[in-house]
């Protein structure tokens, strides 16, 4: 069966609206998805990312949280047959309060893979307090209980293949130790990219306060350089047949540009298709 990657709703937060986009709205709430993903078809079931602990502690970044019942992990998971204690890895493209904050719902026999700068990053508080007490608290527990923890150093391996076809990349952006899952899927590669892209078309599509061509836009909220960034999002761009960021809906990439949108699932059916530019009009 050919690696498919499953959409998992977490639920939406409120937050400022130049956060996601640089300089956009500045003052101004917006409402954004939070999605993680299950990878399934191969041996067994792989989560990335496990979405934000509860509603009140997003409220310590001024943000709000709402999830409902129908978002808890346990109930995503269930929608595709999948338990708890099924999922053999829970990956994390990083670990920021809206990535890790259900890990502790799984069992100590569920490995969980982050790339090893990302740890370190998370208690260097240099984005505090994005990682918040709990959720560091409980890697440092799987860190000290054996198998529970799984270190990979992506800046000096080079990928990472974690299963037959998904590959753990340095990302190169958005925080020190963020990283990329590339999924061989039949339709090409599908990839996890986290938060190196909020927004697909104020900074792709038609990118926000950029002039030049085919110049992305950053985001509102990264710790690299704005050079760093922008080459993050070129390079995914470049490389992949579809893209997953957290916060908003997967996109179908043809000759790195954005030509569609899906929903639940990757590969599957687009639910809007953007029209090719017209690169020379008459």
């Amino acid at each position: 069966m050919p690696l498919e990657i499953k959409i998992l709703d977490y639920g939406d937060i409120e937050l400022e609206s130049s956060f996601l986009v640089l300089g956009r709205d500045c003052g101004r709430t917006r409402r954004v998805l939070t999605l993680g993903f299950l990878i399934v078809g191969g041996p067994y079931p792989v989560v990335v990312d496990t979405g934000y602990r509860s509603n009140q502690i997003m409220e310590t970044l001024g943000m709000r949280g709402l999830q409902f019942h129908e978002n808890m992990i346990e109930n995503q998971l269930a929608r595709h047959g999948v338990r708890m204690g099924d999922v053999r890895f829970v990956c994390h493209t990083h670990l920021h309060i809206d990535h890790a904050g259900k890990d502790d719902l799984f069992p100590m026999n569920t490995t969980v893979v982050l790339n090893r700068k990302e740890l370190e990053y998370s208690v260097s508080g240099l984005m505090h307090p994005q990682y918040p007490a709990p959720d560091i608290k409980h890697l440092i527990d799987r860190l000290h209980t054996k198998s529970a923890l799984r270190f990979l150093d992506l800046e000096v391996t080079g990928p990472i293949e974690l299963m037959p076809g998904v590959y753990c990349d340095a990302a190169n952006a958005h925080t020190e130790g963020s990283m990329n899952i590339h999924v061989h899927t039949a339709d090409g590669i599908a990839t996890i990219c986290g938060d190196v892209i909020y927004d697909f078309n104020d900074q792709i599509v038609n990118p926000f306060n950029e002039i030049h061509d085919w110049e992305p836009r950053t985001t509102g909220n990264h710790g690299t350089s704005k050079r760093a960034e922008k080459a993050a999002i070129k390079k995914l761009l470049s490389n992949s047949r579809y893209l997953l960021p957290v916060h908003d809906r997967p996109a179908r990439i043809e000759g790195g540009m954005v030509v569609g949108r899906l929903h639940d699932q990757v590969p599957g059916p687009v639910v809007q298709s953007l029209p090719q530019r017209n690169w020379f009009p008459a």
